[in-house]
């Protein structure tokens, strides 16, 4: 498998393809990403150079947001001063479930930012997806806290609160990386 970079004309692709995970966590009764993800913020983060997809010969088999800039409000002052690389987005289609694809796209999200110069690879996660929270935590990161307040949505709730973290590191992950 190899990853490359997302191009704009992906965004339907991808915007089909977190529709797809968002009706597969629905089914295991989450309710997380029910709300439609905007199409102009996507393509920002694909002209950004964030946006990447692992590639099965010419099937998606996933995606992941990787950046150095983290979501407002949900680390402090004096964490957003060691330097970080911030993983969003991270979604594995149903045909590639179960073969550790998304733990090897951690490893290479950490791997990535360790060379980018990181200490930290970082993420924040569905407040009441606690089964996607014990993933993160099987695959080294650990919790710093779980942010209730101060959603994008006039500072009310937030639904993506839980901040997990763990150091970046060489890692062998397996995947042809295309994305240089």
């Amino acid at each position: 498998m190899k990853i490359i970079h997302a191009r704009p004309g992906d965004v339907a692709a991808l915007l089909a393809f977190r529709e797809e995970a968002a009706a597969w966590l629905t089914r295991l009764g989450s309710d997380q990403w029910q709300r439609p993800y905007p199409a102009d913020r996507l393509l920002a983060t694909i002209q950004a150079g964030s946006v990447f997809m692992v590639m099965d010969d010419d099937v998606t088999a996933a995606t992941v947001t990787l950046s150095p800039d983290a979501e407002e409000g949900l680390w402090t002052e004096q964490e957003l001063r060691e330097p970080s690389c911030f993983i969003t987005k991270l979604t594995v289609a149903r045909t590639h479930a179960g073969q550790n694809v998304g733990g090897r796209l951690l490893d290479w999200a950490g791997d990535r930012a360790y060379h980018s110069g990181a200490q930290w690879l970082r993420l924040d996660a569905w407040t009441t997806n606690t089964a996607l929270q014990q993933y993160y935590l099987r695959h080294g990161f650990e919790h710093v806290r779980t942010v209730r307040e101060g959603g994008a949505v006039n500072g009310g709730p937030r639904v993506s609160g839980w901040i997990a973290q763990r150091r970046t590191a060489r890692a062998d992950h397996g995947f042809e990386d295309a994305a240089n």
